[in-house]
């Protein structure tokens, strides 16, 4: 029995790469949904910045800086697994949705993370955040063909959101601002 090489995987790679480029140039760019993920990359920041605490600010922002490396492994993993994928991008030759991993889902965990800084609030915030993002945001984003899913449904993210969150304060607030003595 014959497997592919590493040779016939990387034509087949550069081939799947440059068909998405002309699909993306063609298809995707300058659309309502391509312009629609081009605001919801820019505009969480801009009202992040007007929001944000400046006294904690290098805290918040470690928050989302170790939110946004999460999102984005989970994301890929998923990508990978082929549990979702993304019709329309901001960039094609990204996988994942940047938009969302880099902006919207960091700067609404930054601001809960900021607004809510005792356990018991911050996850009552945090379950209702994730309710929204399972059962609104994620079917509007289908209905809007951004976000498609292949094996996954809605109710699968709902726990995710939530423990992410709860991950990434416990080891900010356990195990790096305790060795620092705060």
């Amino acid at each position: 029995m014959s497997y592919p090489t590493k040779d016939d995987i990387n034509k087949l790679d550069t081939q799947l790469t440059e068909l998405r480029l002309e699909n993306f140039i063609h298809e995707d760019f300058l659309t309502p949904q391509w312009w629609f993920l081009l605001s919801l990359f820019i505009l969480p920041w801009i009202a992040w910045w007007f929001l944000v605490d400046k006294g904690r600010i290098k805290q918040i922002w470690l928050f989302g800086a170790l939110m946004s490396i999460l999102i984005i492994y989970l994301d890929d993993i998923g990508s990978e697994l082929d549990l979702w994928n993304y019709p329309i991008k901001l960039i094609n030759i990204i996988p994942r949705l940047n938009p969302i991993d880099i902006s919207v889902l960091p700067v609404m965990h930054m601001l809960l993370y900021q607004y809510f800084t005792k356990w018991k609030p911050f996850l009552w915030a945090n379950f209702i955040m994730a309710l929204f993002n399972s059962y609104i945001a994620e079917p509007f984003f289908v209905k809007i063909n951004i976000y498609e899913l292949t094996n996954w449904k809605y109710s699968y993210s709902l726990p995710i959101y939530i423990l992410k969150a709860v991950v990434i304060k416990f080891i900010l607030e356990k195990v790096l601002l305790k060795s620092k003595g705060k």
